[in-house]
């Protein structure tokens, strides 16, 4: 498969690059800054320079074009302000979409947040990004051209992975190892099954890979 993924040096992203080229797919990892590319490169995935605060659908379409499958995985990040909270979380997120279907990609992973609503209330820079996250899961939800996957993590950590999870509908707070939501994730690329499924992430004591296939049966 070839699988292309926004965000491309996030910390969830490199471990999923990583995984995904281990298994044999062709991996490209969108970026923004050009020194970023050896890092992608370390982890078997080819490196795209490109801004999405500032693409177009068309460029973003190009990079898409002959793809299996994409993954939204940027962010702005806990240090950003509430305007880039609008532009990558929610804006960056849509337009990947539009690229997606413009390119006939079908299957979408989306990495969101749990929390993530349109109506959340608050004016804390967390509270503009939960609505920000559910504004663009609402819009992929909207788009019948994507077979699209939404992933929600609970609270993330850099603890060593276990490969041991809890993937349901609502499963509640709770930490999880980004090594694990990385691990679920390109279960989820590889699992059509799971379209039109909006999943939350906890640490748990089910195995990955029957956790995914779990959900893809119900």
């Amino acid at each position: 498969m070839r699988i292309v993924i926004a965000g491309g040096h996030g910390q969830i992203a490199l471990r999923l690059e990583r995984l995904l080229a281990g298994r044999g797919n062709e991996v490209a990892g969108i970026i923004r800054r050009a020194e970023q590319a050896g890092d992608l490169r370390a982890v078997g995935a080819e490196p795209a320079v490109l801004d999405l605060e500032s693409a177009s659908v068309d460029e973003v379409a190009a990079l898409l074009r002959g793809a299996d499958a994409a993954v939204f995985a940027a962010g702005a990040g806990p240090g950003s302000g509430v305007a880039r909270k609008d532009t990558v979380d929610k804006g960056a997120a849509v337009l990947f979409a539009d690229a997606a279907v413009r390119a006939g990609v079908r299957r979408l992973v989306v990495v969101s947040s749990m929390g993530a609503d349109p109506g959340h209330a608050g004016q804390e820079i967390f509270d503009v990004y939960l609505r920000a996250k559910g504004e663009a899961d609402a819009y992929v939800q909207g788009l019948d051209a994507l077979d699209w996957t939404i992933l929600r993590p609970g609270a993330l950590t850099d603890d060593a992975g276990t490969g041991l999870v809890r993937l349901e509908a609502h499963t509640g707070r709770g930490p999880v190892p980004r090594d694990d939501v990385a691990a679920v994730l390109a279960e989820l690329v590889d699992t059509p099954a799971t379209s039109g499924l909006v999943l939350e992430l906890i640490g748990g004591s089910t195995p990955v890979s029957v956790a995914v296939k779990s959900v893809a049966g119900n």
